[in-house]
């Protein structure tokens, strides 16, 4: 299951990625917002950063004005690791080496068509593991506040 929201500024790309989520058969939760209304995007990276973090969701969405400032609110969240993705390349690299386990994205920097291709290649892109791995552990160990060298 794909955990997915937005504020107002991601509405278009989100309600996009839906549409090919549906599509294609993903399952999904919609954890709004559902107006183009200014609305305050931390509520709705929490809902899905915690849907992601308590194994409710396999991964996340998120959809703001640039993805900036709801990866700020969902990297708040133990567990997760969330990644503005802006282009194919990044979509990509992010699950392969990072196993990212959210991506956001911008309605103000992408359009409608970027981000389904970016969401279609971000939960098609497995993680690499192997070299990749104990640096994704190094990135828990930081956020559990024991990072050693």
């Amino acid at each position: 299951m794909i955990a997915i929201g937005c504020d107002h500024g991601g509405l278009a790309i989100k309600n996009a990625v839906i549409n090919y989520m549906k599509e294609n058969g993903i399952e999904y939760k919609d954890y709004g917002c559902y107006i183009d209304e200014s609305v305050d995007y931390p509520v709705y990276a929490y809902q899905v950063a915690k849907s992601v973090a308590d194994g409710d969701a396999t991964l996340g969405i998120i959809c703001c004005g640039t993805g900036i400032g709801v990866s700020m609110a969902a990297n708040k969240v133990k567990g997760i690791r969330a990644a503005v993705c802006t282009d194919e390349f990044c979509a990509e690299m992010t699950r392969r080496h990072n196993n990212a386990n959210i991506m956001c994205m911008g309605g103000r920097v992408i359009d409608e068509e970027k981000a389904v291709k970016l969401a279609s290649i971000f939960l098609s892109t497995p993680f690499d593991g192997g070299r990749h791995e104990k640096r994704v552990d190094m990135i828990t160990q930081i956020e559990n506040g024991s990072f050693t060298f």
